[in-house]
């Protein structure tokens, strides 16, 4: 089974790396939270500490991948710069809050 939405042979290797990429990050964030209902569903003291140990290496696991996408893809870069370890609220830094951006918004297309 392919992952590809395009001909593969139309891809060049970079492309076919960062595919990669985004498809490990998707298995770790699912793994996350997997662990993570297992943590807080279990009964068992002893089971819980594994658990809560595995959700945590899928989260470093899932950083690693986001920082390998931050090296070899450049958006990751400026949107991680742009969002990351900032105070406020997340929304809004685009510049959109409060202001008319002039394009289509969820409300607009209700209309």
């Amino acid at each position: 089974m392919s992952n590809y939405q395009e001909p593969i042979e139309q891809l060049d290797e970079k492309t076919k790396n960062i595919s990669k990429a985004i498809t490990s990050l998707k298995e770790e964030v699912e793994a996350v939270d997997y662990y993570n209902q297992r943590v807080a569903t279990t009964n068992d003291p002893d089971l819980k500490k594994i658990f809560e140990h595995n959700r945590d290496e899928e989260i470093e696991h899932a950083v690693m991948t986001i920082e390998w996408l931050r090296r070899n893809m450049g958006v990751w870069d400026e949107e991680l710069k742009e969002t990351l370890f900032k105070e406020g609220p997340i929304m809004g830094h685009h510049g959109e809050e409060g202001e008319d951006s002039g394009g289509l918004s969820i409300g607009d297309m209700k209309k």
